[in-house]
């Protein structure tokens, strides 16, 4: 048995330290042990702000900048966010305008994001299938104002679950926002729409500590490893019932038929979190799944490379939004499974992974490859992940750019090498 205990979530950090800052208290506030790029560029961005340092260097991080060009407006001073990577082309639309049409002025060059003028309260409508990172700093911002703001969400609201751990947090800060779900038909459609409502002139609270939940996203690919691999993996430091919607990683395990337990985290009590999943070696009765991504995008890696070892297909619907995320993440991980001899077809909006044969025969065995991470973190943790499958041969995964998990996960590959997981991948 192999024992992680698993990073706190950057999900969770990221929303912490926005509304520790904007109640004033220091960030030593936030109970977060780990840290990783991505964390470190929101709070480099808001010890920026307050300290009147127009000069925002948000890395690659989408959350930082999305969550903090409301808040810039709300506070009426000048950002100038510097972002890295392809984040300079991700979609800011139509946040964008929603900010420009409430007293501010955001223009887009090709090394930078300036964000200027004073967010005004009101009506805001965002579409929910492009980013949930919209609506959050929304959430962020529009308790700041003088008056009273909604924000409506126009169509069903992809990424629900982070969401509803904004809404969470700003609760734990004295934030209060109502939100309102409607369910109605047109035709035989059915129709869910959201109203956030937020009153203004509220105040950020700081509780005495806050303790930052360990990361679900992350763990999934320790438990994928223990579903493909030769010996069991425990991950310790979870929170069952977390607003985090990659908690459904224990759904995908149970669809997929792969063996876990939950049980009680013997360190819960002081660390805040309440249990660990253990995952066994399931290959042998492993069946492919249909997997919707809607609500849970960043799973879909470890949920593919699961589904390379399942009997039949699984087909991943619902993730077209992963086309623009560090890399274009449905053509990446089509590319690294096939690269690995696994059949995969990209699709519009989704993946089609062969897995095994019908019969259960191994028509899709994992070849000795090098691969690519192509600069995104959650490939270059899958792709390591898929080496795990390998022990006792004496074949290779060689990975390149395996530097990219400092953006999430810094420790990943020296945590690989401690519990000597790493048999059969070499990093170049």
């Amino acid at each position: 048995m192999k024992t992680i205990r698993i990073i706190p979530s950057k999900s969770d950090a990221h929303r912490a330290y926005i509304a520790t800052a904007l109640s004033g208290a220091d960030f030593s506030h936030v109970v977060c042990d780990e840290t990783s790029e991505d964390i470190e560029a929101t709070k480099r961005c808001l010890a920026a702000m307050l300290s009147g340092d127009e000069n925002l260097y948000c890395g690659e991080s989408g959350s930082t900048l999305r969550f903090l060009l409301p808040v810039v407006g709300a506070l009426g001073i000048r950002g100038v966010f510097r972002p890295e990577g392809r984040l300079i082309d991700r979609p800011l639309s139509p946040l964008k305008e929603e900010l420009c049409s409430h007293g501010m002025s955001v223009s887009v060059l090709n090394d930078s994001i300036t964000a200027e003028g004073n967010l005004l309260s009101g009506i805001y409508r965002i579409p929910g299938n492009i980013s949930s990172q919209f609506i959050s700093g929304l959430l962020f911002a529009l308790p700041l104002l003088d008056g009273d703001s909604e924000i409506i969400v126009e169509g069903e609201l992809e990424s629900s679950p982070y969401v509803d751990m904004t809404v969470e947090t700003l609760g734990r800060f004295g934030v209060e926002v109502d939100d309102e779900t409607d369910m109605s038909f047109s035709g035989s459609d059915f129709i869910q729409s959201r109203t956030f409502r937020i009153k203004g002139n509220q105040k950020y609270k700081a509780p005495d500590k806050y303790v930052v939940e360990g990361d679900w996203s992350n763990a999934a690919f320790w438990l994928t490893m223990g579903a493909i691999g030769d010996e069991p993996i425990r991950v310790e430091g979870l929170r069952i019932g977390s607003m985090q919607g990659d908690e459904r990683v224990l759904d995908a395990l149970d669809v997929f038929g792969v063996r876990f337990e939950v049980g009680e985290d013997r360190k819960s009590r002081i660390e805040g979190s309440n249990c660990y999943v253990e995952a066994y070696p399931s290959k042998e009765r492993m069946q492919g799944i249909i997997w919707d991504a809607s609500e849970t995008p960043d799973m879909v890696p470890a949920v593919a490379l699961m589904g390379a070892f399942a009997k039949g297909e699984t087909r991943i619907v619902n993730a077209g939004r992963l086309r623009l995320k560090e890399s274009d993440r449905l053509r990446t991980v089509a590319e690294t499974l096939a690269a690995l001899g696994v059949k995969a077809d990209e699709l519009e909006d989704g993946l089609a992974i062969g897995g095994l044969n019908l019969d259960g025969t191994p028509g899709t065995m994992l070849n000795e490859a090098t691969l690519q991470s192509f600069g995104d973190h959650r490939i270059a943790m899958m792709a390591a992940a898929a080496s795990v499958s390998m022990a006792g041969t004496n074949r290779t995964i060689k990975l390149e750019g395996y530097d990219s998990v400092r953006k999430s996960y810094p420790a990943f590959f020296d945590i690989m090498k401690e519990l000597e997981l790493d048999s059969n991948l070499k990093l170049i």
